[in-house]
């Protein structure tokens, strides 16, 4: 029986908030006594460094390993010269200015840390998530664990790809000031102009759901409080993002992130870009015909090369 099972009980037992979506909001979500072993546990509270390069040393000797991970890169010597200036940059996503590294923690000393990583890949877990969000855990697989976000690390506005079922993020900054730092989550609503396009997503379950500008979405609320829980279901509306401008010498924004995801399944995918064009006036009955009518020229022919290719038709009137 798990030191953690608690957990369950106090998902089991909270309320869904709906501002700006629908998710489940819970602050001191580890007792007091855990989690100050978890936040101060040697893999989550480095020291101090002096330098970028420092800091990568300092990760590696304490179990992390660099993963692949959106709004981020994983070439350390680019990153490093990027770093320096941190000028504006699309090279991760055209709605995006910067990028950042995201370590994972792989190889846990601490006991208390090792006890958290069976906990939340057990079924019991995430057979509780499921069962809150209604979602077939039957259909999906698990993936989680403790990681460390560097300073330019930037996610715009999205509401997550269709594929992840469920996913959750607890605050475990190792500093005591992380509430002050630029680095946390944000959740957002569409612009009342913009919120066609979660009516399209909606009503076009073939197109994947993309990346959008910060300009087209306002910030409703931040999770800045340590020991802190978001969970959601993935939406058309659950909109989320980070932009990280801090210093990652001193202290790292550092989470537990998990998700479940569902089978890998054919969606076409479409840019923003190709989603900024004039909506209809009933925004509620946006469909692909009205979508069709909007599309570029020269966008079109890119989609219809794409749905040729990816499912193997003709050159009939697709779009």
């Amino acid at each position: 029986m798990s030191k953690f099972n608690y957990l369950i009980n106090k998902i089991k037992d909270a309320k869904f908030s709906t501002e700006p979506f629908r998710h489940i909001y819970i602050e001191n979500f580890f007792s007091e006594e855990d989690f100050e072993l978890i936040q101060k546990s040697p893999e989550i509270s480095l020291p101090k460094l002096d330098s970028d390069r420092d800091l990568f040393v300092a990760l590696k000797n304490n179990g992390y390993k660099v993963i692949s991970f959106p709004g981020c890169i994983t070439n350390e010597k680019k990153y490093l010269k990027w770093h320096l200036n941190k000028s504006s940059t699309r090279k991760i996503h055209s709605a995006c200015e910067g990028f950042g590294m995201v370590y994972r923690l792989f190889n846990k000393k601490s006991q208390i840390l090792k006890e958290l990583e069976n906990f939340l890949l057990s079924d019991k877990f995430n057979s509780a998530i499921s069962e809150k969000l209604n979602i077939d855990y039957s259909n999906c697989s698990i993936d989680g664990g403790i990681q460390k976000y560097l300073d330019g690390y930037e996610i715009s506005p999205h509401p997550d790809i269709r594929q992840k079922a469920a996913t959750y993020m607890v605050n475990i900054n190792p500093s005591n000031e992380s509430e002050n730092y630029d680095h946390h989550t944000h959740y957002l609503e569409l612009n009342n102009e913009k919120k066609y396009i979660s009516d399209f997503w909606s009503n076009n379950k073939c197109y994947e759901r993309d990346w959008l500008p910060w300009e087209w979405c306002k910030t409703v609320k931040q999770q800045t409080k340590n020991n802190s829980i978001v969970l959601f279901a993935p939406s058309d509306d659950t909109i989320h993002a980070v932009k990280a401008n801090y210093n990652h010498l001193f202290a790292q924004r550092t989470q537990l992130y998990g998700n479940l995801w569902y089978p890998e399944s054919d969606t076409i995918p479409i840019k923003w870009e190709q989603l900024n064009i004039p909506h209809p006036a009933n925004m509620l009955s946006f469909t692909s015909n009205d979508f069709k009518k909007n599309i570029p020229k020269s966008v079109k022919k890119v989609l219809k090369k794409f749905i040729q290719k990816k499912h193997n038709v003709g050159k009939r009137n697709i779009i």
